[in-house]
């Protein structure tokens, strides 16, 4: 087995902005496998100052991690739990290499289903983010997510507020994510105006780290609380299911770039199944050769016929993306045969 790095760096259609900042471009990793007859492709791609394995020597990592590889022959994936976002380069590689373009056998991976998917609405201005918000539910989208924390919370209300006014919850499902951009002392007097707007959850609405603070949001909160940027770094199959424990969120949000993995994914998953605890996966900005693999995860890890939108709806952020044969119609993603 015979391992190749080669690096790209990708570039926004527009700035993607959160409340850690602004994205106008980003950079992944791409691993190609071959055995001599044989290749496959997966994709790395750390976010700065968000993922637990983002350094300045990421490159040289990734080549000793490639080279272990191809020496075992195997993936050690306890070695690779600090790693993520290489580990799922790697087995997203590895599958591609073994099974081909059809990574699990699945009625997405098969061409005959779709996934139900959220349409994005990043920040920005008042009047950019209304915009937004209207070409999504144009475009057919009925479960919506908005970015929040960044502008003023009083227009951020109203946006919600406007959105409830034309559409009821029947019709469209508003799942809000804040990354952590809300004060702890403040957090749930925000939260209580938000719930008068039937709204579905709200992703990490305080900062992580502060595990006291979040699991006393979810007891107290009217909104349902979705745990995303609190997995990132949790890799320890003993800390994962005390977390779970102590804070007791609604959902978790799994992006296999930043939470394990595909391996570590499926760990956090069952964690949380058996505490009662529910979950979608989400791409991490990555490439179409990433969202590809994630969005082929999510059929295998939640069945055919997926009820519950998930975050797959990345695949048309950049100006010079990497062609794959996935297709939006609708409100889905779909494979293409």
């Amino acid at each position: 087995m015979e391992a190749r790095v080669t690096e790209r760096t990708l570039h926004f259609k527009q700035p993607a902005g959160t409340s850690r900042g602004v994205y106008t471009e980003r950079k992944s990793w791409f691993i190609e496998l071959t055995d001599g007859e044989r290749k496959g492709v997966g994709e790395c791609a750390p976010l700065p100052d968000l993922s637990c394995d983002a350094s300045p020597d990421y490159a040289i990592i990734l080549d000793k991690v490639c080279a272990d590889f191809c020496r075992a022959g195997a993936i050690d994936y306890e070695a690779l739990r600090p790693y993520p976002s290489m580990l799922f380069g790697l087995e997203t590689a590895l599958l591609n290499l073994q099974r081909g373009d059809r990574l699990f056998d699945t009625a997405f991976s098969r061409g005959e289903e779709g996934i139900p998917i959220n349409g994005l609405v990043w920040m920005g201005r008042y009047d950019e983010m209304l915009q937004r918000l209207e070409q999504k539910l144009e475009q057919g989208f009925r479960c919506v997510k908005l970015k929040v924390g960044a502008i003023d919370f009083e227009q951020e209300l109203d946006l919600v507020k406007r959105i409830r006014e034309r559409f009821s919850f029947h019709e469209v499902e508003l799942r809000l994510d804040a990354n952590g951009g809300f004060k702890y002392d403040e957090a749930l007097y925000k939260l209580e105006l938000l719930s008068q707007y039937a709204i579905h959850s709200i992703e990490q609405p305080i900062k992580a780290g502060q595990w006291f603070y979040m699991s006393e949001l979810c007891r107290e909160s009217p909104l349902p609380i979705a745990l995303d940027e609190e997995l990132i770094g949790v890799n320890d199959p003993e800390m994962k299911a005390h977390m779970l424990s102590v804070i007791k969120p609604r959902y978790i949000v799994l992006k296999p770039s930043l939470h394990g993995g595909m391996q570590g994914c499926r760990e956090w998953i069952d964690m949380a199944r058996e505490q009662g605890i529910g979950s979608w996966i989400t791409s991490a900005l990555e490439s179409n050769v990433g969202l590809n693999a994630i969005a082929q995860l999510a059929s295998d890890v939640y069945g055919d016929h997926i009820r519950m939108p998930q975050g797959l709806g990345t695949g048309q952020l950049f100006t010079d993306n990497i062609p794959m044969p996935l297709e939006i119609r609708g409100e889905q993603l779909w494979r293409c045969q």
